[in-house]
């Protein structure tokens, strides 16, 4: 008998994923736990990734003779999956109970579209004003 072992995937971490991380106080581990062990998966509102999510402090409570599970926060992290590597594109925690499924408004859908492109614009004028900054200051010293 033959055991055929799968290369793991490496992972990479956006800058963004580790501001968020760095704001809501999340290890990369605390992290990885999240995409290997979720409560639900979905779709991931940016093009081509998976968001998972895992309930934080979950307590169960009987109602009507059936057992029910509720939380009052949530950590979410969006992936995108290539071949050979596993991109983790945001992370963060969100306060309340989301309904699952439930599909974003078209106007979200379109807010979150424009505001990528007009960020990735507006990222592209600083990076040009701070290397321009960059050269002058090579020259001064």
């Amino acid at each position: 008998m033959s055991l055929i072992l799968r290369k793991p995937k490496t992972l990479q971490w956006t800058h963004h994923a580790r501001g968020k991380m760095r704001y809501y106080g999340f290890s990369e581990q605390r992290v990885r736990r999240v995409f290997h062990s979720p409560k639900r998966v979905e779709e991931g509102i940016a093009p081509k990734t998976v968001a998972f999510m895992q309930p934080l402090s979950v307590t169960s409570y009987k109602e009507q003779g059936t057992w029910r599970e509720k939380w009052k926060q949530e950590i979410w992290v969006m992936i995108q999956d290539t071949k050979n590597t596993r991109k983790v594109i945001s992370a963060w925690r969100y306060p309340g109970m989301t309904k699952p499924g439930a599909p974003l408004p078209d106007a979200i859908l379109r807010e979150v579209r424009d505001g990528a492109v007009a960020l990735s614009a507006e990222n592209l004028a600083v990076r040009e004003r701070m290397t321009g900054m960059l050269k002058k200051w090579r020259r001064a010293t």
